[in-house]
């Protein structure tokens, strides 16, 4: 597994189609946690009440293990499998990607709907920003107060990231560090006897 993931910054990013009259408006969301992906499907729901079909994908985890794709009654595989093909062929995690239709009064067939939402999302992804994030793993060490400047300058050698700390009698600190460095973070610290 490798500690690196793709994803877009939380600017939304918009796209539309247009096909036959059909209009396909799509968006795409940085989104982290399922709850997160309902509130927006509801929200865009409500907001388009008047659309024929609200058809979404999302993909989650850096290791890209959590996804769905859905039709919201269009053909099977003709909407959400076409979105989701995008989000993989950009190799992109937690994100959603939401395609609102409104018919336009003409079939356009299984093959020009797969088209149509393959392109609505693509354009969202294409205005949306991609940014490459690290998988961080969190590091917890406690200490007593006589090592702080042996602790301090591994965290300054290594610069995690310090999530918390507390400087007591026992002291102890959080730090966040990208996964494939936090076992040399950690044989460090345990390698400091006092």
């Amino acid at each position: 597994m490798t500690d690196e993931y793709k994803t877009i910054t939380s600017q939304i990013g918009e796209g539309f189609y247009s096909e036959k009259r059909s209009k396909f408006f799509a968006f795409a969301h940085h989104v982290e946690t399922i709850d997160q992906i309902k509130e927006l499907l509801a929200q865009y729901r409500k907001k388009y009440y008047d659309a024929r079909h609200v058809c979404y994908a999302y993909m989650l985890g850096a290791g890209r293990e959590e996804f769905r794709a859905n039709d919201d009654g269009e053909p099977s595989s003709t909407a959400g499998k076409p979105i989701l093909g995008q989000i993989n062929s950009n190799e992109l995690t937690n994100i959603l990607i939401v395609v609102i239709r409104y018919y336009g009064g003409v079939n356009l067939g299984t093959s020009g709907l797969i088209v149509a939402y393959r392109e609505a999302a693509s354009d969202a992804i294409a205005h949306a920003v991609v940014e490459s994030r690290q998988v961080e793993e969190v590091v917890d060490y406690s200490f007593s107060y006589p090592m702080m400047n042996d602790v301090m300058r591994i965290v300054k050698e290594m610069s995690p990231r310090i999530v918390s700390q507390t400087f007591d009698n026992t002291c102890s600190i959080k730090l966040a560090i990208r996964k494939s460095e936090a076992d040399r973070l950690r044989a460090r610290l345990n390698g400091l006897v006092f």
